[in-house]
């Protein structure tokens, strides 16, 4: 994302791993990986991209926000 010994390079995927971990991977155990990968992907898919509040754009989800963009925009 950056140039070497950026000290910001990482921090975007720093932040959504450390995210990751606190909101799914550190509340449960899975019996086998291909359980926890359909967990990640349920997470992804279904709560963090579609529904979790984002800071970056004025908490709101990012369903809310293209919603109100759309409302926004004139129609082409």
């Amino acid at each position: 994302m950056g140039t070497i010994g950026d000290c910001f390079d990482n921090s975007l995927a720093e932040s959504f791993f450390a995210t990751l971990q606190m909101e799914l991977l550190d509340r449960q155990k899975w019996k086998t990986r291909q359980d926890l990968a359909l967990a990640i992907f349920e997470y992804l898919e279904a709560f963090y991209n579609p529904v979790r509040r984002h800071s970056s754009i004025g908490y709101l989800s990012p369903v809310e926000f293209e919603g109100l963009h759309k409302q926004v925009q004139p129609a082409a």
